[in-house]
């Protein structure tokens, strides 16, 4: 598969600028990978779709307020932070990526905040956009964390729109979010209400909870045409015994198994064993699926309509398979489907 191969005709008006009014009521596009048959449903009632005993799996990564903005030291440059990871929590280390990027050398100090409530120090260059800050902080850990979200932003993707709103606060974070690490939401959880959650547990269909603290590998953007030669940026990945035991008692008894979102499909195919069994896990995955793949775990996957280029379009044709869902992104396109974070949802069968 080629670069090239996952260019589609594009208008940033498909993109859906605000989420839905409520979460479970944006529009869902069902698609049968064996008949090829695609309906057209209210996310809601994806319920109709899993029975007694299926399983769903969720990625309950948090996202934390990762945007930060402040001034260079001696010209008072205004700059940009966007925290990625952090490395080493005593020493106050982060991984960031700024902009403007050429404008920051080491040795630099960048202030934030009234009264620079936090100062930080550039001690590494760890990508032609990226750098690594010493916050230079009195205070104890809780003390710097709470001066962190004070200050900083929710990271909505800037082609979304520019302004973060009060809405976003809630809205771009799953309902079932736990684990603070993410610096982007897994947008597929982002349709489950707490009614849905309910309806589902009351149907006995079983929910299984994985963590992938989405990072830069997620929305990097590919920039070789062949594909076997792009490298994703690891992104941290835990497996628990218990979402384990969950879904391989399903895969035995055969029931369906539904990956919540490409993040969920990464990690638990990060971790397999050679009878096709989940495994526990916690490390670092920088897997990378595009067609062809054979898929291990999950024989049913509910994702969003991704951008031309993305990878999680490509992982999304290894299972739908790519012509099909080409000809599925088409129809989408034909009956109004919005895109991106905050757009519809497809259920692939």
């Amino acid at each position: 598969m080629k670069l090239s191969q996952y260019k589609y005709d594009f208008s940033p008006d498909m993109l859906a600028k605000y989420p839905a009014e409520n979460r479970d009521e944006s529009r869902l596009l069902v698609f049968d990978r064996k008949s090829g048959k695609i309906e057209h449903k209210v996310f809601k009632d994806i319920i109709g779709y899993f029975k007694e005993g299926d399983v769903m799996i969720f990625n309950n990564t948090k996202v934390f307020p990762a945007r930060l903005y402040g001034n260079k030291e001696k010209t008072g440059a205004e700059i940009e932070i966007f925290l990625l990871r952090e490395l080493n929590r005593e020493q106050r280390l982060w991984d960031v990526l700024v902009d403007p990027a050429r404008k920051i050398r080491i040795g630099n100090k960048l202030y934030f905040g009234e009264d620079d409530a936090l100062v930080a120090e550039v001690i590494d260059n760890t990508t032609s956009r990226g750098r690594t800050l010493r916050f230079l902080f009195d205070g104890d850990y809780e003390q710097f964390k709470a001066a962190l979200y004070k200050l900083g932003e929710t990271p909505l993707p800037r082609w979304i729109r520019p302004k973060v709103e009060p809405i976003d606060e809630e809205r771009y974070q799953t309902i079932y979010a736990k684990v603070e690490g993410a610096v982007a939401a897994p947008t597929a959880g982002l349709h489950f209400s707490k009614h849905l959650l309910k309806r589902l547990e009351i149907k006995g269909v079983g929910c299984a909870e994985v963590t992938l603290h989405v990072g830069l590998g997620n929305f990097r953007s590919v920039d070789v045409e062949d594909l076997t030669k792009h490298k994703m940026d690891s992104e941290q990945i835990f497996i628990p015994d218990e979402a384990v035991r969950i879904v391989n008692a399903a895969r035995a008894k055969e029931k369906r198994v539904c990956a919540i979102g490409t993040t969920v499909m990464r990690t638990i195919e990060s971790s397999v064993s050679t009878d096709g069994m989940l495994k526990p896990f916690e490390g670092w995955t920088n897997k990378f699926i595009f067609p062809p793949y054979e898929f291990s775990v999950a024989n049913s996957m509910v994702t969003n309509f991704h951008l031309p280029f993305s990878t999680q379009l490509m992982m999304v044709s290894a299972f739908a398979g790519y012509d099909q869902l080409m000809s599925v992104y088409e129809t989408a396109k034909k009956e109004g489907y919005k895109f991106g974070t905050y757009g519809d949802a497809m259920l692939i069968l």
